[in-house]
């Protein structure tokens, strides 16, 4: 049972390392968010994968800079908040049952809740002050 575990959050983690990368090159899809479920997921399937992951650039751009910050630029919390708003408001008007509707509307005003007020807002890294 253990090793079934550890094989579907190395899967889990894949799926979510492929989203990261699609994420980062395409503008509609968040990527951190994505780099943060595989930390997660790799941590939980395999040390050896677990410390390979924590050893490359996108742990430590993405990962390891919310974790240390505990937090995340603003516009890049406004992005991630329209895509998902965007998800949500196409599920709400393509499902007809009152209920699912009612909860989907309750994740995404704790969504911003949670974005807003529990999630850190810090500066925009400028590429300019780090050329110097």
């Amino acid at each position: 049972m253990q090793a079934i575990k550890k094989i579907l959050f190395l899967l889990l983690g894949i799926i979510a390392l492929a989203f990261g990368l699609a994420g980062t090159v395409l503008p509609v899809l968040p990527g951190g968010p994505f780099y943060l479920i595989a930390a997660f997921c790799f941590a939980k399937s395999s040390k050896k994968i677990d410390k390979w992951f924590k050893n490359t650039s996108l742990y430590k751009k993405y990962v390891e800079a919310f974790l240390q910050k505990k937090g995340m630029p603003r516009k890049e919390k406004i992005r991630i908040n329209l895509i998902a708003d965007f998800f949500i408001l196409a599920s709400i008007i393509y499902v007809d049952i009152l209920i699912v509707r009612i909860i989907l509307l309750s994740l995404a005003l704790y969504k911003h809740y949670y974005f807003i007020y529990k999630i850190k807002t810090i500066p925009q890294e400028n590429p300019q002050t780090k050329a110097s």
